[in-house]
């Protein structure tokens, strides 16, 4: 019988942790289905079956963390179906499913029809309501909602059934969701289509919104109550989080970092973003301040390409980058991901657009795989979307600086032709660069040309 065990998903994985099981015991289950959801060091992946047949075991519960080799699913053959034998399947690759945006690893079309299940027998009681209540939902007569029926004995060869009397119908980024807010789904009233339990259901529960700000900030990462009754909570530092802490603490103390500050007018800019919203071709597209800021970063690093450049240690050499990856930091339940817009600058404004709006959309579903979060050589990090002016960013580990920006204000301003005082749009940038190899001059230029191109986005005409 064959056994499915954790690959390694690329990038050196040793191990991850079981997020949500897409299939259960008895579900028939086709190649490249979409079993189950696993958390690595840097992103959620959704792994698909190598195997045709019947799953026999589930061989690691939600929420352990095994091994890279370890089996983790039991899939025999079913009794009307030759045996299929094992496909390899390119589990670094996010694009291989050739589906849309946010869509991993395979083809989604089967695993989109769910599981298939076989006619089995059931035990009269719980087993039995069970099986009528599914029933009416498959046919779409009714929500799979079952009554609380005493349970009877059920024969050695039935298989058991969850002991809750509620069945929860929800898609698997909403179970992840109510995972990270300790929401429980069978408390909760479905209000989405066909009786399904939404986004907005589990945010509710929980006291709190978890929504996209501009483009690249996800809001709403749980925290403890400090209504609780305890003393104390202890987390697990595990995943993306652990990841995160690694690199961080690497490049605080191993790039000698500077942070220089600038606030700028950014008026003009504001009127451009309105008049964009406007355009046909970017109505379909989130355009904020921030695709302004990404632009005028990209054209600046013409003129500082030591930006976009990265520190060699162990080959004692500055390696130039000529092409650039854009990455947006974006903060989520599960800790903060890096993804990035690969050869931004060959982009045209409507094109980066595109590509920042599904980076969000893919961030904030939890979906990031890390071939998007891999080969970066410059950050932009948004914090103003929750209200704060700017901060001191420490780099990504394998670039050279980080661009922090912050919240965007009506504040008073004295016009540098007039002398008056005047209500204007603020905001403030803080960069941080590599000072071994980037001096203060060049750090200094750089941020001058983006405050520049800010202020005035007709000026990137001389870039």
């Amino acid at each position: 019988m064959p056994e499915y065990k954790l690959p390694d998903v690329g990038e050196g994985l040793t191990e991850a942790e079981i997020v949500a099981w897409h299939v259960q015991v008895g579900d028939v289950v086709e190649i490249n289905q979409v079993v189950v959801e696993i958390e690595t060091a840097k992103s959620i992946v959704e792994l698909p079956s190598p195997y045709a047949g019947e799953v026999s075991a589930i061989l690691v519960e939600v929420g352990e963390t095994v091994p890279v080799g370890t089996p983790i699913i039991a899939i025999g053959e079913p009794a009307s179906a030759a045996p299929e034998a094992p496909v390899e399947i390119d589990l670094s690759n996010p694009a291989a499913s050739g589906g849309g945006e946010g869509e991993s690893l395979v083809g989604r079309n089967k695993a989109d029809r769910g599981p298939v299940r076989r006619p089995r027998k059931v035990a009269s009681g719980a087993m039995a309501a069970h099986m009528q209540a599914q029933a009416a939902f498959e046919s779409g007569a009714a929500p799979l909602v079952e009554a609380d029926v005493p349970e009877t004995p059920v024969p050695s060869r039935a298989v058991e059934t969850p002991a809750a009397s509620v069945q929860v119908l929800a898609k698997p980024p909403v179970r992840k969701l109510a995972k990270d807010l300790g929401v429980d789904l069978r408390s909760l009233t479905p209000t989405g289509p066909d009786g399904t339990v939404s986004r907005e259901d589990v945010e509710s529960a929980a006291g709190t919104v978890v929504e996209a700000g501009t483009v690249g900030e996800v809001r709403g990462a749980p925290a403890p109550s400090l209504g609780t009754t305890e003393r104390e909570t202890r987390e697990p530092i595990k995943g993306v989080r652990k990841m995160m802490a690694q690199a961080m603490s690497q490049s605080a103390f191993t790039s000698p970092h500077v942070t220089e500050w600038v606030t700028v007018d950014v008026t003009r800019t504001m009127e451009l973003v309105s008049r964009l919203r406007a355009r046909r071709e970017l109505r379909e597209v989130k355009v904020s301040p921030l695709l302004v800021l990404a632009r005028a970063c990209i054209l600046a690093m013409r003129r500082t390409p030591e930006i976009n450049s990265w520190w060699d240690d162990a080959a004692q050499e500055v390696v130039y980058k000529h092409y650039v990856n854009l990455g947006i930091a974006a903060a989520t339940p599960r800790g903060l991901v890096v993804p990035n817009v690969k050869d931004a600058d060959r982009l045209s404004l409507v094109e980066l657009a595109q590509e920042l709006t599904a980076l969000t959309a893919t961030a904030r579903d939890g979906k990031t795989q890390p071939a998007q979060m891999s080969g970066g050589t410059f950050t932009i990090t948004n914090v103003g979307v929750f209200g704060v002016d700017a901060g001191t960013p420490i780099i990504n580990p394998g670039e050279s600086a980080i661009l922090c920006f912050g919240a965007i204000r009506k504040q008073p301003w004295v016009d540098q032709e007039t002398g008056e005082i005047v209500a204007r749009d603020l905001t403030t940038l803080a960069l941080s660069f590599d000072h071994r190899h980037i001096d203060g001059e060049k750090g200094s230029r750089f941020l001058a040309d983006v405050a520049g191109i800010l202020e005035d986005p007709a000026t990137a005409l001389l870039y």
